[in-house]
């Protein structure tokens, strides 16, 4: 009888993470389908930081490598498919960003956030829009769905805090250097040659956490 372990379920998820996508592109194209693949600024390194849609994947976890290799099998079998890649999610307090920062401010979860963790953070309501932009376009390949600005964990958390009504000062702030956790350290995604071809404007997180 077959015993089930947890690498083996990681193992049979990382296979899914790269197999399906390419299942259903290969579908989306027998078909004739538009298809649109969102993907993670993941797929970098943080090596050089600054990263466009022509800079190459440089995946240093699993879950990047699986990533990088889903965009990689989509665009073999479906090459009319547009990839987003697109950083952290935020929005209406449901994303798992801002159920940290919640749960610190509250005092009910250890941890901290991290200063030296950055990324381009986007609001939903923009994601959304601006995939439904790029599902109605003819173009194809990869292209960049981030914010405008390049924070900190920890300078989302006060923003977020902030926008929340929440007391930031309460917040704990480390270093992700050194920690156990794996993944890239700095890794923002340059989106303005995309933006150019859409109306949706991917705000920046000290806009979209300040305004309505």
């Amino acid at each position: 009888m077959p015993v089930w372990h947890p690498r083996s379920a990681l193992g049979l998820l990382r296979t899914r993470l790269r197999q399906g996508p390419v299942w259903l592109a290969m579908a989306a194209a027998q078909h004739g389908i538009r298809l649109v693949h969102v993907s993670s600024d993941a797929v970098f390194s943080g090596a050089r930081v600054h990263y466009d849609e022509s800079c190459l994947p440089d995946p240093v976890t699993p879950y990047g490598a699986a990533k990088a290799a889903a965009e990689t099998g989509i665009l073999a079998v479906h090459p009319e498919a547009a990839i987003a890649r697109t950083s952290l999610i935020i929005g209406h307090g449901r994303s798992a960003h801002e159920q940290t920062v919640y749960q610190l401010a509250a005092g009910t979860r250890a941890g901290a956030l991290f200063t030296d963790d950055v990324r381009c953070p986007v609001y939903v309501g923009d994601l959304a829009a601006a995939l439904l932009e790029l599902a109605s376009l003819e173009t194809a390949g990869i292209h960049h769905l981030a914010g405008a600005d390049a924070v900190s964990r920890f300078e989302l958390g006060t923003l977020i805090a902030g926008r929340d009504g929440l007391d930031a000062s309460r917040l704990p702030a480390g270093l992700r250097a050194g920690s156990p956790l794996p993944g890239a350290l700095d890794v923002r995604l340059d989106s303005r040659e995309t933006q150019k071809k859409l109306r949706t404007t991917l705000r920046g997180v000290r806009e979209f956490c300040t305004k309505p």
